[in-house]
């Protein structure tokens, strides 16, 4: 099956890591054989599972442009295109508290690239932030296997900066001091609602 983007262009899925580090068997304590999007599923599992919070990764909204019908009990797709620009990559509700966030990866060691985020997202980060909803970035720094929680309200300010010619991405030292670290526990990957108490504190 071909999806494409609203430009046209096929969509081509991030060739997975091979090796002992990065095998998608490797799911030992600490989860280094998964994605973040795969801990983090992981995480609202448990979450949900244990009255913590209902937390989901929003649907990607696909437009289905071409099937082909091999027998009547079943349809195949052949061609699909991503119908509009997504906003984050998840939201829900904890303690009573709307959360949206996006979760993001990168193998870059001294800085998280602002080029990963897109104008939209921003947009919809800041319309949930004036609402009053409680909006942040779970950014993984997979060669240093650490996560961090950073809030919206700072990404603004580098995103910001970088409109009027400042650097395009936020030095890793300085999520590293204002971000929330998060490490994994025995049944959580991403722990991350303990970094939301902090902020709500």
């Amino acid at each position: 099956m071909t999806i494409r983007y609203p430009n046209g262009h096929a969509y081509r899925a991030p060739a997975k890591k091979i090796g002992s580090q990065f095998s998608s068997t490797n799911t030992n304590y600490g989860k280094r054989g998964m994605t973040l999007e795969e801990e983090l599923n992981e995480s609202n599992t448990y979450y949900e599972v244990n009255g913590v919070a209902v937390v989901h990764k929003k649907p990607t909204p696909i437009r289905i442009v071409k099937v082909d019908y091999p027998k009547r009990s079943a349809a195949v797709i052949k061609e699909a295109y991503f119908s509009t620009a997504s906003t984050t990559d998840y939201n829900g509700v904890y303690r009573g508290h709307y959360l949206d966030f996006d979760a993001k990866e990168t193998r870059n060691t001294t800085s998280f690239p602002l080029q990963n985020f897109h104008q939209h997202q921003i947009d919809h980060m800041r319309a949930c932030t004036t609402q009053g909803g409680i909006c942040f970035a779970i950014i993984k720094f997979v060669t240093r296997q650490e996560i961090y929680l950073y809030r919206a309200q700072d990404l603004f300010t580098f995103w910001d900066a970088q409109q009027q010619g400042g650097r395009k991405s936020i030095p890793y030292a300085t999520i590293a001091q204002n971000g929330i670290q998060i490490s994994a526990e025995l049944q959580l990957p991403v722990p991350y609602l303990k970094a939301v108490d902090q902020l709500l504190l």
